[in-house]
């Protein structure tokens, strides 16, 4: 047989009575109708409401059973619709929501699903009279569409699950997959017995917009009955969401002038809801403009795309150069009614484009610069640019168009202010141009926009004004060259070197002076500039750089204030033959026997230049015979020559060989040079031995006798120094010490071997200790009969008496009589005697010392005792009052 789907739908009911957004939902009227329709035409169908507070009628006018009091958010529940002889059930989603705020669509979406879901009947053979037929399956199952967000109650029950065994055996429902018994869990459950299964809780499109789920059916045992069904459920996507930007700020720009409909920007917010209905389409509009200049709507925005174009014209970025725009975005494609929305701000610049050319604030400028100047800003062109500063649209640019042909001024452009600044580039003169007149244009490094024109007052005249002040001489050739031979006497006019003065309109005396004259060969003539000379002029000198010798001279004018220029003569002396040529070397060394090695390469230099110089000429003199009688000489080259033995042996000994050497100057130069020749005995090499060479030196007798004597003396003299310190040695160890060395116990260890007897040891009278009572008991003594610790009674030794400022050169004296007076002295008693102090007796007149008070009156500051260092810290702490008191 053959199952056909039946359609249901729900029309909105025309309802006397609109509802608004503060009437609460009555009882009475009928919201909405929905109506059933099926292939086999039934009569009788039922309506079921899954809301308690919402029935349906026979003819499907849905009304409400109690009286609803917040309608802020639309309501959905569920209809069934069960016809009077089919065994199936059907179900749709009826959304309400306030008459006021419908959308352009239907609010309520019909989602039809069957109630009842049924296993797939096996295939299964008939007999008829037309044979066996096969039997199809009932249906297809169709998805299961449950809303988002729904409040409920839950469990919600979606579906019921049912075999065609139910009836003949007990059956057990479950279903698996995500959202089941997979992450995330327990979001679907269903009876086991009866096949119902239910949503727990609300759905997120967002999160997950669709299910996939299996069901299951098996008997009592688990074993299976039934195959699985797939079953697909789809989340009604609601308008949760509103749309977000993406910024919440926005830059863009557009430049000043734009034709209407220029794109500036693009703006973008998204919707999370489902962008295939309603609840996910976003549509733009601009809310505001700020400022409103010109217009108060200069842009306008792509509702669809969020494209922001230019609407009109007028944009100048002089007058506003940014506007600020906040867009809208609104889903429900832009329905403000029931559509979400948000805001974001567009902020767009108007960029600078070179529509103002610059111009000078005046039409004529000047300036003064002084003659000679150099860098120097004469004078300064202010310009004024309306567009944006410091941009290449601003930026001016001077140039000279005429007045300046020898281009004297340049005219640079100040980076901070953009003014022209005139400069001389080259110096002018005063004399030849006392003003300039010059033209200037000003523009902009950028070409001006199209349709822009350059303004009258991009040009000016600068006139400049040239100032004379006082130039310092010239001369005319500087440096002035002059060639004269050498050897020119003193007193000879060599040239004149005059200086000009430059400043024409001003009558001055030029004066000249000498500046720098190394040899000190010229004089410079005051008032004329002429130049003679003072000594002869030597090419050879010291002073003389490659033939050129130079001077420099100095002219002076006598303005106000004076000026002064340097002017410097080149003399090119021209050689002469005033050199005669010098030999070389002046020592040298041969054998005494004649052999082709014994040799002396000779040479000669010659100060002159070419032609008076090389070649040489070199000769031996006729006189003395002796000469030409041992040696000879051979020319090697034009500078070279050879001087040998003409003997087969001559002495060892140093000879003064004479050579006469010859230039080839006209006339020629000699000059008779003498070569020490030291004729030594050699050894095979032909080197000179050590002994030869000391004999070949030339010391004679008198010079060994000067030698020997010197060595005589130095011995002398280092033997009576030896004498000398032996005899001051004696006299120390002959003058008698004053006491024993041994028994000199200064800086000694003493070693006391034996400690006495104790107190048996002490018998002894200590009154021969003590000074006695009277002189009697000396008196009465014996002569020659006294203690060794006894004072003699004789009359004391005279000490000398030290003045009270001796002279440094006495002091020696002072000290010796001292000496010498204690040495003789018989009262003083040796080192190893008993010194016997004066007894005072059993008592003391004076009291304790500790009695003692000071004798002065009133309090003294001690104070300054802190200042004597750490060796006064104690004396300063007991008299001072230290920090301690």
């Amino acid at each position: 047989m053959s199952r056909c789907r039946v359609p249901v739908y729900i029309s909105p009911d025309v309802s006397p009575h609109p509802l608004n957004l503060t009437t609460a939902l009555p009882q009475t009227p009928s919201l909405s109708l929905v109506k059933f329709e099926d292939c086999q035409h039934s009569k009788a169908v039922g309506f079921e409401s899954s809301d308690p507070n919402f029935s349906v009628r026979p003819d499907g006018s849905v009304y409400a059973e109690q009286e609803v009091a917040n309608l802020s958010e639309p309501i959905q529940f569920m209809v069934t619709a069960r016809g009077g002889h089919d065994p199936h059930i059907w179900e749709t989603t009826v959304k309400l929501a306030l008459f006021g705020h419908q959308p352009s669509v239907p609010v309520s979406q019909v989602n039809i699903y069957k109630l009842v879901i049924k296993f797939p009947r096996k295939h299964q053979k008939s007999s008829s009279a037309n044979g066996l037929r096969r039997q199809k399956r009932d249906w297809v199952i169709p998805p299961i569409n449950v809303p988002e967000n729904s409040r409920g109650p839950f469990p919600q029950m979606l579906v019921r699950i049912r075999s065609d065994q139910d009836l003949e055996k007990g059956i057990r429902y479950s279903i698996t997959g995500a959202g089941a018994d997979q992450p995330p869990i327990d979001v679907y459950n269903i009876d086991p017995v009866h096949g119902k299964m239910f949503v727990t809780r609300p759905l997120d499109r967002e999160e997950r917009a669709s299910y996939h789920l299996r069901a299951h059916a098996v008997d009592m045992n688990g074993n299976k009955v039934e195959s699985p069904i797939d079953l697909y459920i789809y989340v009604i996507d609601m308008n949760d969401n509103r749309p977000e930007f993406q910024n919440q700020v926005y830059n863009g720009s557009v430049a000043e002038g734009s034709k209407p409909g220029t794109l500036v920007m693009q703006v973008t917010a998204n919707d999370s809801d489902d962008d295939t209905t309603a609840n996910g389409m976003v549509r733009y509009r601009i809310l505001s403009q700020t400022p409103h200049m010109p217009i108060p709507n200069m842009f306008t925005i792509n509702s669809e795309t969020g494209d922001i174009f230019t609407m009109a014209a007028g944009l100048d970025r002089e007058k506003v150069s940014q506007y600020i725009i906040i867009v809208q975005a609104t889903d429900m494609e832009g329905n403000l009614n029931f559509g979400l929305s948000n805001t974001a701000t567009a902020l767009i610049s108007v960029t600078d484009i070179n529509d103002n050319p610059p111009e000078l604030t005046a039409r004529t400028f000047s300036g003064e610069v002084p003659e000679n100047s150099v860098n120097v800003v004469v004078a300064n062109l202010t310009v004024i640019d309306r567009d944006q500063p410091h941009s290449p649209n601003w930026a001016a640019q001077y140039r000279i168009a005429s007045g300046d042909p020898q281009g004297h001024f340049l005219i640079r452009t100040n980076p901070v202010n953009n003014d022209g600044m005139v400069t001389v580039v080259k110096p002018v003169d005063y004399e030849q141009n006392r003003a300039f007149m010059l033209t200037v244009i000003v523009s902009n490094k950028a070409p001006l926009a199209s349709g822009i024109q350059s303004s009258l007052q991009s040009s000016a005249g600068v006139t400049i004004s040239v100032q004379d002040v006082n130039e310092s001489p010239v001369f005319p050739t500087n440096p002035k060259s002059i060639r004269f031979e050498e050897g020119v006497p003193a007193g000879t006019t060599l040239t004149v070197f005059a200086a000009q003065d430059p400043d024409l309109f001003i009558q001055q005396t030029v004066r000249y002076s000498k500046l720098s004259d190394p040899a000190n060969w010229l004089r410079i003539n005051r008032t004329n500039g002429q130049i003679t000379t003072m000594a002869v002029l030597d090419r050879e000198s010291m002073y003389v750089r490659n033939n050129i010798y130079e001077a420099t001279f100095l002219a002076a004018d006598n303005g106000s204030p004076p000026a002064s220029g340097t002017g410097t003569l080149q003399i090119h002396l021209i050689d002469v033959n005033d050199n005669a040529p010098v030999m070389m070397p002046k020592e040298a060394q041969l054998c005494e026997r004649a052999n082709p090695r014994s040799k002396v390469n000779i040479t000669a230099s010659d100060a002159d230049a070419d032609p008076h110089v090389g070649p040489f000429v070199f000769e031996l003199p006729s006189y003395p015979p002796s000469i030409r009688r041992n040696w000879t000489i051979s020319r090697i080259s034009g500078d070279y020559a050879q001087l040998r033995l003409r003997i087969p042996y001559l002495d060892a000994e140093v000879y003064d060989v004479p050579i006469i050497v010859s230039d080839s100057g006209n006339p020629p130069l000699s000059n008779r040079s003498i070569i020490k020749v030291k004729v030594c005995p050699c050894d095979d090499n032909g080197d000179c031995t050590t002994t030869g060479a000391v004999a070949a030196a030339g010391l004679g007798t008198g010079a060994i006798i000067a030698i020997l004597i010197c060595i005589i003396i130095l011995l002398i003299l280092v033997l009576v120094f030896v004498m000398w310190m032996k005899r001051r040695e004696k006299e120390r160890q002959a003058k008698p010490l004053l006491i024993d060395p041994e028994d000199d116990v200064r800086d000694n260890i003493l070693k006391y071997d034996e400690e006495g007897g104790g107190e048996e040891d002490q018998d002894y009278d200590l009154s021969q200790l003590q000074q006695p009572e009277s002189v009697e008991h000396i008196i009465s003594k014996p002569v020659g009969v006294r203690r060794v610790d006894e004072r003699p009674i004789i009359a004391e030794s005279q000490y000398p008496v030290r003045p009270s400022l001796p002279h440094p050169g006495d002091i020696g004296d002072f000290i010796n009589d001292g000496l010498r007076a204690a040495d003789n002295d018989p009262t003083a008693p040796p080192y190893d005697s008993l010194l016997v102090f004066d007894y005072e007796g059993s008592g003391s007149t004076a009291g304790s010392v500790s009695s003692l008070n000071s004798s002065s009156s009133g309090d003294q500051d001690y104070d300054y005792l802190n200042d004597w260092g750490p060796r006064f810290k104690k004396l300063a702490d007991l008299y001072g009052g230290g920090e301690d008191d």
